[in-house]
């Protein structure tokens, strides 16, 4: 009986060495189109941005939808569930990756609000004149809209839009 528990345990045990042996790994080959999580949908911008629960982060969501409607001239889209997006382009790099993003947009996040507008400008002179913000490689946060140059806001976004859509076209 001694031995059969044993011999129990030890299937048990490498039942288990099994359970927990990392799968192996599958290299994906890359593909022309990439997989983005990020595509224009058909939801309805206004009950988005009603119901963002920040009553101020609610209101600057409708001063970037006024003012990015009227520098576009584009209707805006829900691209994924939470960014609001003006018009679009279609990219493809030299490796093949292809695909189609907003040109402009925004988010009303809980911390702040990002802006899609830094994509095709970079390090622009204007962003010194905006007030208090942070940025990554294309977007720009704004924690307060209320403490930004709205006039050089629009202004930046008039460029990225206008500099997105001419190395796009």
């Amino acid at each position: 009986m001694t031995v059969k528990r044993n011999s129990a345990k030890k299937t048990k045990t490498a039942a288990k060495a099994v359970k927990k042996a990392p799968a192996k790994k599958t290299v994906k080959k890359a593909t022309k189109k990439a997989d983005l999580k990020t595509r224009p949908n058909v939801g309805s911008v206004t009950a988005f941005i009603n119901t963002v629960e920040n009553e101020t982060r609610r209101k600057d969501a409708k001063t970037l939808l006024a003012m990015m409607k009227k520098v576009t001239g584009e209707k805006p889209t829900m691209w994924g569930g939470s960014i609001i997006g003006f018009g679009s382009y279609h990219y493809k790099y030299e490796s093949g990756r292809e695909g189609d993003m907003l040109a402009v947009g925004f988010s009303p996040r809980k911390a702040n609000m990002v802006l899609y507008v830094l994509g095709s400008l970079g390090d622009d002179p204007l962003l010194k004149k905006l007030g208090p913000y942070k940025h990554g490689k294309s977007c720009l946060y704004v924690t307060d809209l209320s403490k930004v140059d709205l006039g050089v806001l629009e202004k930046i976004v008039a460029k990225s839009y206008k500099t997105t859509k001419t190395k796009w076209a």
